[in-house]
């Protein structure tokens, strides 16, 4: 794909205000959507994005449109911006004025709940069901988005089931400070950036109820293998949890003060309540979204999670901060593995 071919960003967040910037910078110009009318009238009056990405202005080759069918026609390079819980609504809709043949790249991580007795769905898999097999790859990674609008040096993966897929969106993406990886275990990467979300929350618990480096360090250890033990069952392969889509973005997820799933488990820790604490957040934290589906896949695998189950029940069963860390603590002693 050339500089000069027309790209678009569909969700204007932080993550994907900076993927816009990002794609314009490199010489390509960017249609950029979102489903939140004002804010797109405030960012195409201000040229920043006030809301989502303070003090980073907006590249003079990024429009912003109203308009979806205006935003995808005639580009060449797609990228999914929008929350999970968003995505296949937005497919749907995108669908009858997506161009043929167009690369897209899929920047959302989670699984979507799934109705009784279906499985829950990777985000993958909901845009296979609503736009068929096209050229597509995940581009995940450890990778704030106020840390990569200002030239942060960052390292993300592009995973597809077919390899010369995820080159292509490596190729599309690459930067000398935005190196792209190519792989192809697609199930073990979106497992990865999907469940690690859930163990920073529990890190952010730890955080918010004052405990130190020593509980974060075992915290993320054995969350990283509980991660690893559900993805392998689900079919992904073990290396892709010790690489930059697993153990990255769960470091960098668990620790940042950038990081949404964090700050929500340290609110949580807090004593308020869920409906606050992403109330003081004002952005998704996709952890809250894909808890329950991890759980559900973890209990239909047989596979142990007790990190997931105790944030579980912090999120929607009204259990205590410090009775969740309570139970975990309490488990029998075992030998590590």
């Amino acid at each position: 794909m050339s500089d000069a071919t027309k790209a678009v960003v569909l969700g204007a967040g932080s993550w994907g205000t900076t993927l816009a910037n990002h794609l314009a910078m490199e010489g390509h110009p960017v249609a950029l959507w979102d489903g939140d009318g004002i804010n797109l009238d405030r960012m195409r009056a201000e040229r920043t994005n006030a809301k989502y990405l303070p003090g980073i202005a907006l590249h003079r080759s990024v429009e912003v449109v109203s308009e979806l069918s205006a935003a995808l026609d005639g580009a060449a390079l797609v990228t999914w911006a929008v929350p999970s819980i968003a995505l296949r609504e937005v497919a749907r809709h995108a669908r009858p004025a997506l161009p043929v043949g167009a690369l897209e790249a899929c920047a959302t991580k989670g699984l979507e709940p799934a109705a009784a007795g279906e499985r829950p769905r990777r985000m993958s898999e909901v845009l296979a069901e609503e736009l068929g097999e096209r050229p597509r790859a995940m581009l995940v990674g450890p990778s704030h988005a106020e840390e990569v609008a200002r030239g942060v040096p960052t390292s993300i993966v592009a995973a597809a089931a077919r390899l010369e897929w995820a080159e292509q969106v490596q190729q599309a993406f690459f930067a000398p400070r935005f190196r792209v990886y190519a792989q192809d275990d697609l199930i073990g990467v979106e497992f990865a950036s999907a469940l690690k979300n859930v163990i920073a929350l529990a890190a952010g618990v730890s955080d918010g109820l004052g405990y130190g480096d020593n509980t974060k360090g075992a915290l993320l250890t054995r969350g990283l293998a509980e991660m690893s033990r559900l993805g392998i069952a689900l079919g992904g392969r073990r290396e892709t949890f010790y690489g930059l889509s697993g153990m990255g973005d769960l470091v960098t997820t668990a620790i940042s003060r950038h990081s949404r799933n964090r700050r929500v488990g340290e609110e949580l820790a807090h004593g308020k309540s869920l409906a606050d604490a992403l109330a003081v957040l004002g952005q998704v934290a996709e952890g809250v979204n894909t808890a329950r589906p991890a759980q559900s896949l973890a209990a239909a695998h047989g596979v142990d999670v007790p990190i997931t189950r105790e944030v579980c029940a912090l999120l929607f069963e009204g259990k205590s901060a410090n009775d969740a860390l309570a139970a975990l603590l309490a488990r029998d002693p075992k030998r590590e593995g």
